[in-house]
C-alpha cells in the first residue's frame, strides 16, 4: 500500500526536533559559579622568624653524603606494578629510619606490599605524622637520557645540575632530603621540637588499595598526632612556589569486552580477521560503549555524575581568587609545557582553572586490544580492554561514580560489558586557617616566597585516611623544583643555575628544618 507524502515543512519540522532534541541532551562544559569577590592572599601570614644557623651549617658541610642518600634512594627500584624492587625499597626505608634513632620500626603486611612504620620519640609535646610513599611509576622503554635507575647528575640547561632517575622528585627525593633535614637536627640538637610518625606506603602509584591497613594498625597512635605532612617539590620551572590543602579522590576501573553468547564474537581465543564478516567484534562493541560515556567534544555524558558535586564553598572561591591571578599570567607557559594550544572545548583560563579545581573527569588511561605491534597481523580479537580513572572532589564518591557508569552503560544496552574496580577513595582537604597551614606558608614567607594556595591538587594520593578517618589536618610543601613525574628523564634540581629562584637541595633541606618547628610553634597554642 502506498503512503501517504509527508510535506517539505514537516520533514524539515521533525528533522529540526530531532536536531534540537540531541542537543539539548547533550551536556555541557560545566559551569562554576564563583561568587565571592574577596581573595585570600598568602602574603597576610607573618613570615617564620626562627634561625637554626648550627643546623643549616651542619647540612652545608654534609652536601656530597646528602646527596648521595638521594641517589642511593633512586638507585633502588621499586616499582609497585611490577612488584620490582619493593620489598628492598621497604626494607632500605626501615633501615634507615632506624639508623636515624627511630625507637620503633616495623614492615607492616598488607594484602599487597608492605608498609613501613617509624616512631621517633623526641620527647615532645607534639607529634607530627610523615606520609611517604616510597614505590614509582614504570619505566617508558624509550626516551630517557640516562638510566632510569643510574641516579645521574645532568646539566640541564636553563635550570643547572639535576638528578635524572625515576622517583627523583616523585617522590623519593624530596623524601629524603626530609630526612636530611631530620639527621641534621638530631646531630646538632640531639633531636627534633616534634615527636615524629612515619607512615610510608609501597602502593601509592596503584591507589593506595591497601593503606587503610596500614592506617588501621596504628590508628590509636595515630589520632594522638597533631598532624599529617607530605614533603613535597612545590616550585614551578620558574621558580614560583605553589601549595595545596588538599587533593581529588580517585576512581580506577576497567572496562572490558570479550565474545559471549549475546552478541556473539569468539569466546576463547582471537580469530583469522576475515572471520569479521561473520562474527562480532568484541573490540567495536568496547569503542561503541565508551562513546555512550562522554560527548564527541568529550564532556562526561553519564547521566547525574556531577549531582553529588559540591559547589566551592567561600573558603574555597576566596583561594580561587587568589591565585587566579598569577594562573592567567602563565596562561600560554603552562600550555607550552603541556605541549597544547588551547585550553579544553576552548575554556577561558578562568573557566580552565575552576575544572581543574572543583570538577571531576573521566580519562581513558589505555587501550588494549588485539596485534599492536609492527607490521601487519589481520586478526579478530576476542577481548578488549580500557584503563579509566575518574578524579573526584567533594562530595562524589567512588563507589556512586561506578554505579552511575554501570547504569549508564546498562541503559545504552552494554550489559555484558564487564567493570572492574581496581582503586578508589575519596578526595580530601585541610582549611588554610589550620595551624598546619598557616606554619607552612610563614616558612615559604621566610625564605621571600608567597606561595599560590590552592584547595586541593588535581591529582589523588589518600589523605582521605587522616582527613576524614582520623579528623587530623593534612599538608604538602616543600622547596624545590622537580618535573618528568610518571614520565621519562624525570628529574629534581640539586643545583641551580646562577641567579636561578629555584630552591637546591641544601636549600630544600632547610626549608623542612624550619618548618618543623614553624609546625611545633603553631601548634602550641592550638593545644590551649
Amino acid at each position: 500500500m502506498t503512503q501517504p507524502r509527508r510535506s517539505s515543512f514537516a520533514c524539515l519540522l521533525s528533522a529540526l526536533l530531532v536536531v534540537t532534541s540531541a542537543v539539548a541532551a547533550a551536556p555541557d562544559a560545566p559551569k562554576i559559579s564563583i561568587t565571592e569577590t574577596a581573595a585570600f592572599d598568602a602574603a597576610s601570614v607573618p613570615a617564620f622568624n626562627g634561625d637554626y644557623a648550627d643546623i643549616y651549617t651542619y647540612l652545608d658541610q654534609h652536601r656530597a653524603e646528602n646527596l648521595a642518600q638521594l641517589q642511593r634512594w633512586v638507585r633502588q627500584p621499586s616499582i609497585s606494578a611490577q612488584n620490582k624492587g619493593i620489598q628492598e625499597m621497604a626494607e632500605l626505608l626501615r633501615a634507615d629510619l632506624q639508623g636515624l634513632g627511630f625507637r620503633d620500626t616495623a614492615l607492616v603486611p598488607t594484602s599487597g606490599h608492605p608498609g613501613v612504620y617509624g616512631y621517633y620519640d623526641a620527647g615532645a609535646e607534639h607529634t607530627l605524622v610523615v606520609y611517604m610513599m616510597y614505590d614509582v611509576q614504570p619505566i617508558e622503554p624509550t626516551g630517557w637520557k640516562v638510566d632510569a635507575f643510574k641516579g645521574e647528575l645532568v646539566d640541564e640547561p636553563g635550570l643547572g645540575k639535576v638528578l635524572m632517575a625515576r622517583g627523583a622528585t616523585n617522590q623519593k627525593g624530596p623524601q629524603r632530603a626530609f630526612l636530611n633535614a631530620l639527621e641534621a637536627m638530631i646531630k646538632v640538637r640531639g633531636k627534633p621540637p616534634v615527636n615524629l610518625i612515619v607512615l610510608a606506603e609501597g602502593e601509592e602509584e596503584l591507589g593506595s588499595p591497601h593503606y587503610p591497613e596500614i592506617v588501621a594498625k596504628y590508628q590509636a597512635q595515630l589520632r594522638k598526632a597533631d598532624g599529617v605532612f607530605f614533603p613535597m617539590n612545590t616550585q614551578g620551572r620558574d621558580g614560583k612556589a605553589g601549595m595545596f590543602l588538599g587533593v581529588k579522590g580517585i576512581l580506577y576501573f576497567e572496562l572490558e569486552a570479550r565474545g559471549n553468547a549475546k552478541t556473539g564474537g569468539s569466546q576463547k581465543s582471537e580469530v583469522h580477521g576475515s572471520m569479521a564478516a561473520t562474527l562480532d567484534s568484541p573490540t567495536w562493541r568496547l569503542v561503541q560503549a565508551l562513546s555512550t560515556l562522554t560527548t564527541p567534544e568529550g564532556e562526561i555524558a553519564v547521566p547525574g555524575y556531577r549531582d553529588a558535586i559540591r559547589p566551592p564553598n567561600a573558603e574555597e572561591q576566596r583561594l580561587y581568587n587568589g591565585l587566579i591571578g598569577e594562573r592567567e599570567k602563565d596562561a600560554a607557559k603552562s600550555l607550552d609545557v603541556l605541549g597544547a594550544t588551547r585550553w579544553k572545548n576552548g575554556r577561558s583560563v578562568r573557566e580552565a582553572v575552576a575544572s581543574e579545581l572543583f570538577d571531576t573527569t573521566l580519562n581513558i588511561d589505555g587501550l588494549v586490544a588485539g596485534y599492536t605491534g609492527e607490521g601487519v597481523k589481520t586478526i579478530l580479537p576476542h577481548r578488549a580492554v580500557a584503563k579509566i580513572d575518574s578524579r573526584l572532589v567533594p562530595n562524589q564518591t567512588p563507589e556512586q561514580a561506578l554505579a552511575l557508569i554501570r547504569k549508564q552503560l546498562d541503559a545504552q544496552g552494554f550489559d555484558d560489558i564487564v567493570v572492574r574496580q581496581l582503586s578508589g577513595y575519596p578526595p580530601a582537604q585541610t582549611s588554610v586557617d589550620a595551624p598546619l597551614s598557616r606554619a607552612a606558608i610563614g616558612t615559604y614567607r621566610k625564605y621571600g616566597f608567597t606561595p599560590t594556595i590552592a584547595p586541593r591538587l588535581a591529582g589523588s594520593a589518600p589523605y582521605y585516611v587522616f582527613t576524614q578517618t582520623l579528623g587530623l589536618p593534612m599538608i604538602s610543601g616543600g622547596l624545590g623544583h622537580g618535573s618528568g613525574a610518571h614520565a621519562p628523564n624525570e628529574y629534581m634540581v640539586v643545583e641551580p643555575q646562577a641567579g636561578s629562584k629555584i630552591a637546591g637541595l641544601a636549600q630544600a633541606e632547610r626549608f623542612y628544618v624550619d618548618l618543623m618547628y614553624a609546625l611545633s610553634d603553631a601548634l602550641k597554642p592550638a593545644k590551649k
